[in-house]
């Protein structure tokens, strides 16, 4: 990665004075806009921008501009059924311009606050401190979450105590920026806890310190800056998560893990866009958060293509590749067009390659459906024969969105259906399988499962949501002594029979339910009272069943809601 920063450093004196056009910083992923955005590329059907946007986060730019579209198209068909947005969406939008202000072209009616605080802070209702100027945007806010938990079953008192900042900033229009920090001590649920102990990392952040015994204490530091190259050409240098998708869950990259450094460089040219991410991670390691030593680099480099086939249909091809190199990158992978399993292949076929095909088609401006198809490895004769082969291994996901569901304005339901074969992204060396930090880099449960998933939302008032959420999932899971390819840090080489006669949830099967109810007020802009109740229950074969029951009351300011959904 250190290569990487060099040649951009260089690179950046003749780019920037290419950089003309506008930049933008994304939406923090978990807004509260997340949602709208999803509802309004439904609604609109064919809005080229939101259509494309299956690399997330989506950027404070692009979403201004939907926003503005949509109530463009509001005001001029206001009895169209589709195009008409209710009083909840109306007050989604205004939030959402209002959020983004940096953006907005259209009418700032109602920004100001009525009583700004010693007239200095809060002179808008989003945003603490904020500066607009001609040449220069600033907004400094803070950030808290305060969540206390009951959970019977558990001695101690489960809770969460998140306090930072969040900066974002725009100069000249050329140069954006962004830092999110927060400080956190963290008691979970009893499985989160066991999960700390195994991967040596808290989940979502990875290095902890321990605190008060059975919690954890630790930063989640996050920050990147953007510009552009000519009109065509994006650039982000940053420390943080990206998700390739448009579920739940995703089989290319998630943001279930930590942080890491990257470069996405993002082409964005007719209905097609182009994305290529370099990224420096932290391979399998025991002992990974002692925090006295300097920890082993290993890196990835992924390509995403993404293009509107018809204003309703979009698809898209994916491709990666994980590989340690001893402190530096393998160049061949820096090419942005080249495949990167033919470059893989010339390095000696050592590496981690995957390649992937999704899509999106929008129907009927209610209903959304969406799937990916992963290979780590594919040999059709093997399939064929039907005898088990173990380096068959692929993942599959399928799902559909129905938004104002039987004719109930913002009642929005989802159902999902991931099933990823065993060994899948599991590698012949501890190094380069698909992790970062000892955590998955896509789904939380690793290989060798099932998993059905049920979302349904409603907000039948601009500051009153209620979302139920289900998942339920069956997987084969490895004992101490077998490798049954559940296990993604396992060496597939150690797999527990030979090359045949591997199936589905084979291993020690186990299910899992997870069923969760959420009831969130709105008090002030940004600010959220939360309500929540917790079911998770897990039962592996031939052992005593794992029952958890969680009670939550929280609070929260400009944070998204920490969630235990694995």
């Amino acid at each position: 990665m250190q290569y990487i920063l060099k040649t951009l450093t260089r690179l950046s004196w003749f780019l920037f004075p290419l950089a003309s056009f506008a930049q933008s910083t994304p939406l923090p992923r978990g807004s509260k806009h997340e949602h709208f955005l999803e509802r309004l590329e439904i609604l609109m059907r064919d809005n080229n921008e939101l259509n494309l946007a299956n690399f997330k986060p989506i950027s404070r730019r692009t979403a201004v501009m939907a926003s503005e579209r949509s109530d463009s198209l509001n005001h001029f068909y206001p009895y169209d059924y589709y195009y008409h947005l209710s009083s909840v969406d109306q007050y989604n939008l205004r939030s959402l311009l209002l959020n983004s202000r940096e953006w907005v072209q259209s009418s700032r009616e109602g920004f100001r606050s009525r009583k700004p605080l010693w007239n200095v802070f809060y002179k808008d209702k989003a945003n603490f401190f904020a500066v607009e100027e001609k040449d220069f945007f600033l907004a400094i806010n803070p950030v808290v979450q305060q969540q206390q938990s009951i959970e019977p079953a558990a001695g101690d008192r489960a809770f969460l105590n998140a306090k930072g900042i969040t900066v974002r900033g725009l100069v000249a229009r050329k140069v954006g920026f962004d830092i999110y920090v927060t400080d956190n001590q963290e008691r979970g649920p009893e499985f989160f806890r066991e999960r700390i102990v195994r991967d040596d990392a808290v989940p979502g952040a990875g290095f902890y310190k321990p605190f008060k015994s059975t919690a954890v204490d630790y930063f989640d530091a996050r920050g990147s800056i953007y510009f552009n190259a000519g009109k065509y050409f994006n650039f982000q240098l940053g420390y943080d998560k990206n998700f390739i998708g448009n579920g739940y869950r995703s089989l290319f990259l998630s943001d279930f893990g930590n942080s890491y450094p990257f470069l996405k460089i993002s082409t964005r040219i007719w209905k097609i866009t182009y994305t290529n991410l370099f990224m420096e991670l932290v391979p399998q390691t025991v002992n990974v958060s002692a925090g006295n030593k300097i920890l082993e680099k290993k890196y990835a480099a992924t390509h995403h293509l993404s293009i509107n086939a018809t204003e309703w249909l979009n698809l898209g091809f994916f491709e990666a590749v994980i590989f340690g190199r001893k402190n530096h990158f393998e160049f061949s992978y820096l090419n942005p067009v080249i495949f990167l399993r033919a470059a893989e292949q010339q390095n000696g076929s050592a590496d981690n390659a995957l390649v992937g095909f999704d899509f999106k088609a929008n129907a009927g401006h209610q209903g959304q459906i969406y799937g990916q198809l992963l290979l780590d490895e594919f040999v059709l004769k093997e399939i064929r024969a039907r005898k088990g082969w173990w380096g068959n291994k692929f993942g599959l996901q399928l799902g559909a969105k129905y938004i104002d569901a039987f004719e109930l304005k913002n009642l929005d339901l989802q159902g999902e259906i991931n099933l990823v074969r065993p060994f899948t992204y599991s590698h012949f060396d501890s190094t380069s399988n698909y992790t970062h930090y000892n955590q998955p880099l896509a789904h939380p449960f690793g290989a060798n499962f099932v998993e059905t998933i049920g979302i349904i939302r409603y907000q039948p008032l601009p500051r009153w949501s209620w979302q139920l959420k289900a998942i339920l999932w069956r997987q084969g899971i490895d004992s101490v002594n077998s490798n049954f390819g559940s296990d993604i840090f396992k060496l597939n080489a150690t797999r527990s029979h030979g090359d045949y006669g591997y199936k589905m949830l084979d291993g020690i099967k186990a299910s899992g339910l997870n069923l969760s109810t959420l009831v969130s007020y709105e008090w002030k802009e940004n600010l959220f009272v939360d309500a929540s109740i917790m079911y998770r229950h897990w039962k592996p074969q031939g052992l005593n069943a794992e029952n958890t029951v969680m009670l939550t009351l929280g609070l929260r300011l400009n944070m998204f809601r920490r969630e235990y959904d694995y």
